[in-house]
């Protein structure tokens, strides 16, 4: 049933009250946790239960909750405002306006065009490509919605029509196979690289804070390419074996790339320029010292010098300013829940219940309840900042080595998007399209997140014992 939108926004700000009532005035609180730090709790535990049920756009949302926190929970404006100030929110930011510059100026989908044109003559090949080519994009659009539902969807979308694949008796064809197999690779490319999810510069910033295990873009690259290059070779094939096409051979996806790019032209000097500063950001990123958010701002800068990108672009890019303020007052109020104590009061509290287990066995426990839990969430975001802290402390305070702690909560709450129709801003996109059932995409989704499950916690724990991460 479909309520109209204003009885909808009533009662989800309704939903809000109440949960933040009931954390206040219901929940006990723990004798080392003040009144002030037990009322930022509500407001933060309806901050994400808001980010779900969305009364108002989250931009908006968050900046009444730093108001709130302010008024209600005795954060002074000068605190509550220090998350915008982040050099990893501007890091994110700036990765957004050079995302678009890949976008505008069409370099994103030659790119994708290009993996397609030579592995694209199989229906696999098809989905290796566009796997592959969401992993190349993903090291500068921290946005899966946009890297994948603006440069990658309409080419899925236009391989199928090729194909005389549509919704419904025709999806099977090919449709249906790559919705899901691309969708997949899109969660494994979310969780091997730091830029490849808004949220993963969040995860790091929380690895440092919770955990005194800084994370950077270095380290993230090499902790995620291994497991992650593993999990994009086996997933499609798992997902071709769950689900198969009945076009197997698509010669003519590699000719209309072929195409494509030949309607396209050669590339041009903004596309050159775009291409010289995408590889410089990521060499720096690598290679450098530098805190990863200088080498995306001068990156950024130079776009707008050479007026590959126009300022009032850059103003009016809502998707970017509109993370850039939830993020950044979402961070400081998960960053301020750890100063009152509230953190440490809730791993405790878990510690205690779980007082019988051993490390080993709480680890696997905990790592598992965390990943299953995103049944639960329809954004990655909303899971970490909900559930990184209190876990991460947890395992610290079993001995759980902090490093494996680390990856393991950031990397796997990206694998975990898969489960469902609504895991991530991509998967409503792909569902939407009409070519997999529901019980279909669950049942596909539950069983490439137990193969993604099994090669990061195999291969990955064993190829991050080797780095020295644990």
């Amino acid at each position: 049933m479909h309520l109209p939108p204003n009885r909808k926004r009533a009662l989800s700000t309704a939903a809000l009250v109440a949960i933040y009532l009931a954390v206040v005035y219901l929940l006990p609180r723990p004798e080392t946790v003040k009144p002030e730090g037990w009322r930022l709790l509500g407001l933060f535990a309806a901050t994400i239960a808001g980010l779900v049920l969305q009364p108002i756009p989250g931009g908006a949302l968050v900046l009444i909750a730093i108001g709130l926190c302010a008024l209600l929970a005795g954060l002074p404006m000068a605190t509550a405002l220090s998350g915008f100030a982040d050099p990893v929110v501007w890091l994110v930011l700036t990765a957004f306006f050079i995302s678009a510059a890949l976008i505008k100026t069409g370099l994103a989908r030659r790119i994708a065009l290009q993996f397609v044109r030579l592995f694209g003559r199989t229906s696999l090949g098809v989905c290796y490509s566009l796997g592959f080519t969401d992993l190349v994009l993903g090291f500068i659009i921290p946005s899966a919605g946009a890297r994948s539902g603006g440069v990658v969807l309409p080419i899925v979308r236009s391989v199928a029509q090729l194909y005389g694949s549509e919704p419904g008796p025709t999806a099977g064809l090919i449709g249906s196979f790559l919705m899901a197999g691309v969708y997949q690779a899109i969660c494994v490319t979310s969780a091997t690289l730091l830029t490849a999810q808004a949220s993963n510069a969040i995860a790091a910033k929380m690895a440092g804070q919770f955990l005194h295990y800084p994370i950077d873009w270095s380290s993230w690259f090499r902790a995620g390419i291994v497991p992650g290059l593993v999990s994009l070779a086996v997933i499609p094939w798992v997902v071709y074996r769950l689900y198969p096409p009945q076009v197997r051979r698509t010669p003519e996806a590699s000719d209309f790339a072929r195409r494509q790019l030949a309607d396209m032209g050669p590339m041009g000097l903004q596309e050159y320029i775009v291409c010289a500063v995408f590889a410089a950001v990521c060499a720096a990123w690598i290679f450098t010292k530098l805190d990863a958010s200088l080498p995306a701002l001068l990156g950024a800068a130079v776009l707008l010098v050479t007026g590959v990108l126009k300022w009032p672009e850059v103003i009016r890019d809502h998707a970017a300013w509109d993370v850039f303020i939830w993020y950044g007052g979402l961070f400081e109020m998960a960053r301020a829940l750890g100063d009152a104590g509230v953190t440490r009061a809730f791993a405790n509290l878990v510690g205690t219940q779980l007082a019988a287990y051993g490390p080993a066995t709480l680890f696997v426990v905990a790592l598992l309840t965390y990943y299953f839990a995103h049944y639960g969430f329809a954004s990655i975001t909303a899971h970490t900042l909900a559930m990184y802290p209190a876990f991460a402390a947890v395992m610290l305070a079993k001995g759980v080595p902090p490093g494996l702690t680390a990856f393991s909560l950031a990397c796997f709450g990206n694998l975990c998007a898969g489960l469902t129709h609504y895991g991530t801003t991509p998967a409503p996109m792909f569902f939407a399209q009409g070519y997999v059932p529901l019980g279909t995409w669950w049942r596909i989704g539950l069983v490439t997140s137990v193969v993604n499950l099994a090669v990061w916690s195999t291969i990955g724990f064993a190829w991050w014992h080797w780095l020295g991460i644990w």
